[in-house]
């Protein structure tokens, strides 16, 4: 079969997705509209995952997890975007990790917000300016977020996702060959991550310039001569830099998790997590936090994270606790501390697990 054959074959598979696509959609507006006759969630988190798990599950040949995982956030990203275009806030500007995984949650076609800091964030899903906020909560290499914990003890907004995006930099320049780069544009953090790539391309002598963000980096160095970027894949995309090479960090295991937010509660999974704060008068007298943490014993519950916090309420060295364990809101063991420690504790949200990605 030659090149003309084939691509008429390709031609009328396309035709085909598409009438199912358009029908698709058809489904989808009139599942929206039950939706706000109900005061229903467009977005659906549990429900996305359950019809990306049974795709992967059907073992096709020629597409990877990874490329149904693609096409079919957008395909959801789409569906939302018929049902109720939907506005997101993210922390930094566009081309940045959180906007990364912001696109990567809700597709194209949503409007972004990029946000200079956390607290904008969660003042906008708050006042309901926008639907969902996407913040950092810990890396695997540098810990917790302590602003965004603090933030969520403050405003009276729920976790309703969590997502695991793995931090890959690519090393990015207008230049053709390496030799030429003079300056090289990151944030601080970034450079210490990628010490290995930048010693053995002999590149330790030139200017290291350190920069708010890598998407900030990436925009400096495409109208920089003789420099190059050090950021991710969809910013160098963004600001039409070319990249020279990809992955280019020390360690691969690198991870950033975040939370989005929004004003609903979700629906359980059997496969979720649950945030708390927990304000224990006296926290500096002995046993105190112990008693607590003796009840998630008694009720089986498997505690997973536990941070302290400052009160920031008087010149002494009080705390509040935040508490993160498997299980949903739901849950009969769950509902039972909150009813027995209803007035110490505030509960943040139940959401779905995700998986740590390659």
């Amino acid at each position: 079969m030659n090149f003309k054959e084939l691509r008429k074959k390709i031609d009328k598979i396309d035709d085909e997705i598409l009438n199912l696509l358009d029908k698709r959609m058809g489904i989808v507006k009139e599942i929206g509209q039950l939706k706000l006759k109900s005061n229903v969630a467009i977005y659906h988190p549990k429900r996305e995952k359950e019809i990306i798990y049974r795709l992967i599950g059907q073992n096709k040949t020629n597409i990877t997890q990874k490329g149904i995982e693609a096409i079919y956030q957008e395909i959801f990203a789409t569906s939302r975007f018929l049902e109720l275009p939907q506005r997101v806030a993210f922390l930094g500007p566009i081309g940045s990790f959180t906007h990364q995984v912001a696109v990567e949650k809700f597709g194209k076609l949503s409007e972004y917000i990029s946000s200079n800091n956390i607290e904008s964030i969660f003042k906008s899903v708050a006042n309901g300016s926008v639907k969902y906020g996407v913040i950092p909560i810990e890396n695997n290499s540098n810990g917790i977020v302590g602003e965004s914990l603090d933030y969520l003890a403050k405003y009276d907004v729920k976790i309703v996702a969590e997502a695991n995006l793995s931090i890959h930099h690519s090393f990015a320049s207008n230049e053709k060959l390496i030799s030429n780069i003079k300056k090289v544009f990151s944030k601080d953090i970034a450079f210490g991550q990628c010490r290995d790539f930048l010693n053995n391309y002999s590149l330790q002598n030139v200017e290291l310039i350190p920069l708010d963000s890598t998407a900030k980096a990436a925009k400096t160095a495409s109208i920089t001569p003789n420099s190059a970027a050090i950021c991710s894949n969809i910013a160098a995309k963004i600001c039409n830099l070319p990249i020279m090479f990809e992955n280019i960090e020390d360690s691969s295991e690198n991870t950033t998790r975040f939370f989005i937010i929004s004003d609903f509660k979700t629906n359980s999974t059997n496969n979720d997590k649950t945030s708390l704060c927990a304000f224990i008068n006296n926290s500096d007298k002995p046993g105190t936090l112990a008693k607590l943490l003796y009840e998630f014993n008694k009720k089986n519950i498997n505690l997973i994270k536990l941070e302290s916090r400052p009160l920031h309420k008087n010149k002494g060295f009080s705390f509040w606790f935040y508490i993160e364990f498997e299980g949903h809101i739901d849950d009969c063991n769950i509902k039972e501390i909150f009813e027995l420690k209803k007035n110490k504790l505030k509960w943040l949200g139940s959401y779905t697990k995700d998986k740590l990605k390659d």
